[in-house]
């Protein structure tokens, strides 16, 4: 097992602030992100699916990690990109503006416009991606999302890119919420960085192994968060938060709490086809939000 020194930790998949021309607001992504950090993150993860990430060409994604390097991160340490695209070409496109960047890693999703794809068509197109990389490919940490993607990554599919790829792939972000799944990931690849998604299962995941989360909520509450993957015990705020947000769609909610929190309802603003909450439910989604953490929201 990692040390705890060299275990992932907490990454915060950082929601994308937009201002009224649908523009990515520089300012305010570098300010949240040096919050996140200075709030139990170990990193943050970028163009993620909380931060809108298929919606984000190659132009937006050179201006945020440059505002992020201008502004001072530790790029190395402290950001992870996500690629999340269906083409090949744009999928080695975006990983090399993050590679250039000089990101922690790269959090790697599958092609999800074609579905009903087998193991076979989902490994080549991974080992594509990484031969177009040629030397530079470098920390791969695959995504498994299939409630967005379609495309389920298999054990036998990750074995089989680790086996093929011993220096590229360090890890798995299992979005699935699926506890079967993780804890059979967990029994085949834990010597792999196995992050989780579902913050409902991080607890339990820690204490098989699992190395920590790239997380929405990261965005509200990281230093609960953080405390459960340094501990591995469970904090009873947790699972009624997922299950308020999940009634909506996550990526609006995650912002509708996050204006909510900060007052600031510029944070309020999705990249179409997102759309951002009602007022109705923005306000029902916080008020459960300052019931759970009264302390955090004042």
């Amino acid at each position: 097992m990692p040390s705890q020194s060299s275990r992932f930790g907490l990454s915060a998949a950082l929601t994308t602030p937009f201002d009224p021309r649908a523009a990515i607001d520089l300012g305010r992504l570098t300010r949240h992100a040096r919050w996140c950090l200075d709030n139990g993150c170990g990193s943050v993860t970028v163009f993620g699916t909380t931060g809108e990430g298929a919606s984000i060409g190659l132009a937006d994604r050179q201006a945020a990690l440059r505002a992020m390097m201008d502004a001072g991160f530790t790029m190395r340490r402290a950001v992870v990109a996500g690629v999340s695209a269906p083409s090949l070409a744009e999928a080695v496109s975006q990983a090399q503006v993050a590679l250039n960047a000089g990101c922690r890693a790269l959090l790697v999703a599958p092609p999800f416009y074609f579905k009903n794809v087998d193991d076979e068509g989902v490994y080549t197109w991974f080992a594509q991606l990484i031969w177009a990389l040629g030397d530079s490919a470098r920390d791969f940490i695959l995504y498994n999302i299939p409630s967005v993607t379609h495309v389920t990554l298999t054990l036998d599919l990750i074995g089989r890119l680790r086996a093929a790829f011993p220096n590229v792939i360090i890890g798995v972000k299992d979005s699935s919420g699926d506890w079967d799944y993780a804890q059979r990931l967990l029994a085949a690849h834990k010597d792999l960085a196995i992050l989780i998604g579902d913050e409902r299962l991080l607890a339990k995941s820690v204490r098989l192994g699992a190395q920590g989360a790239i997380s929405g909520l990261a965005n509200l509450c990281p230093q609960v968060l953080a405390q459960i993957i340094e501990t591995g015990s469970e904090d009873a705020r947790i699972a009624p938060l997922v299950e308020e947000v999940l009634k909506y769609p996550v990526t609006a909610a995650i912002k509708a709490v996050l204006a909510h929190r900060t007052r600031d309802d510029a944070w309020l603003a999705t990249r179409a086809p997102l759309v951002g909450l009602g007022t109705a439910d923005a306000k029902r989604l916080s008020q459960t939000y300052d019931m759970l953490f009264a302390a955090a929201a004042a």
